[in-house]
């Protein structure tokens, strides 16, 4: 069978990101494939171009629409007024000269699927959750005014992702929570295939000892709820470390109480070094996949998470971490501080842990994608 000729789509350029290193590991699969993206931003297609393991002079590969001169013009400090642009950019690609088109989507890619009869497979970091999730959407609006745009947005996202499904040959979902969210909004089974973890960057340091702190990293966005994980520790007595930064953050220092430390956004260096030397990893919000706690695991660190959403594919009990049960605040506030009072490091083995999270590796994520795209192409 010779080489299919395929496509990238990706919603955006604008960051980079978990979704923006997937389609770096697409771009390693199929080298020559372009990619297309409505809004690209120079720094992010070089990030990307450098992360595929490719020259940043092969700008050519990257492919956006005048909505990248629009968004230069007016100084690219948003992309947001964009977005309502967004779906009808997509829908004009020229993508039918492509044996398959694979897709990135978190809100709006899909569409692309309406420009071409080429097989389509859409690998889904999640369908818009602010767009079909009222409680998720009221958290992340940040008042009244963001939630009236997020819910006209909303509405927009509902209809492109409903109207596109159909057009879809190959749903892929990140993780099983993603896949059921497909199911339920889409009306579509959808195969699962985990994000890829670099973990050949995080590895453990037999000569570190485990430290008397749990640890939160991330980004400080109200979705992941560090403000669960403060209110724990100061509910169980114990120390907490926060690495990472975000709007939330001044909000989340007033939650915090003496136990808690603040360290704000980390190099890669002092991630991995707090990696190894913290007691467990906590991952109190519901992340659609959640590539943090493989990095914790590759260092041979537990992971105490919320028993939902991604954390059901990547944390087994006793074995790489523990599971708190879903509930309302107050719930996984208490059962948190319970699994943080009585946390015992004794009952985890490193190399275990270590082994777990080999198992997400970029290496096995191109495999699994490449076989999927060569069962579903032209």
């Amino acid at each position: 069978m010779t080489e299919p000729r395929v496509a990238l789509v990706h919603e955006r350029l604008t960051e980079y990101g978990g979704s923006e290193a997937v389609v770096a590991e697409f771009m390693k699969v199929w080298p020559d494939a372009p990619v297309f993206a409505p809004i690209v931003e120079p720094e992010c297609r070089d990030l990307l171009l450098r992360a595929a393991g490719l020259d940043t002079t092969a700008t050519d590969l990257v492919r956006d629409t005048p909505l990248s001169r629009l968004h230069a013009a007016t100084g690219g400090r948003s992309h947001a007024p964009l977005l309502p642009f967004v779906p009808r950019a997509l829908r004009r690609l020229p993508l039918d000269s492509y044996d398959a088109v694979v897709i990135s989507h978190h809100a709006f890619a899909t569409q692309a699927a309406l420009a071409t009869d080429a097989p389509v497979i859409a690998y889904v970091h999640s369908p818009a959750r602010w767009a079909w999730d009222p409680a998720f959407r009221a958290r992340e609006a940040g008042g009244r005014a963001g939630q009236a745009a997020l819910t006209v947005l909303g509405g927009l996202a509902r209809r492109g992702e409903l109207r596109a499904a159909p057009k879809l040959t190959r749903v892929v979902a990140n993780s099983q929570a993603v896949a059921r969210r497909v199911e339920q909004w889409w009306g579509l089974p959808a195969d699962v295939v985990n994000p890829p973890v670099r973990v050949d960057r995080f590895a453990p340091d037999p000569a570190l000892e485990r430290e008397d702190f749990f640890l939160f990293a991330g980004r400080l966005v109200p979705y992941k709820r560090p403000d669960l994980a403060i209110l724990a520790a100061r509910k169980a007595g114990v120390r907490l470390v926060i690495l990472g930064d975000g709007r939330y953050r001044r909000q989340l220092e007033s939650l915090a109480g003496p136990e808690t430390t603040f360290l704000g956004a980390a190099s890669d260096e002092v991630l991995l070094d707090t990696y190894r030397r913290c007691r467990a990893l906590l991952m109190p919000g519901v992340e659609d996949f959640g590539i943090v706690p493989v990095e914790a695991m590759a260092c041979g660190t537990p992971v105490v998470a919320v028993g939902a959403g991604g954390a059901l594919d990547t944390v087994i009990p006793g074995v790489s971490g523990e599971h708190v049960e879903a509930g309302d605040d107050d719930a996984v506030v208490s059962g948190f501080a319970r699994a943080l009072r009585e946390f015992d490091p004794s009952v985890y083995d490193v190399t275990t842990i270590r082994k777990h999270a080999e198992t997400f590796s970029p290496e096995a994520f191109r495999g699994r994608i490449a076989d999927i795209v060569s069962r579903n192409r032209r």
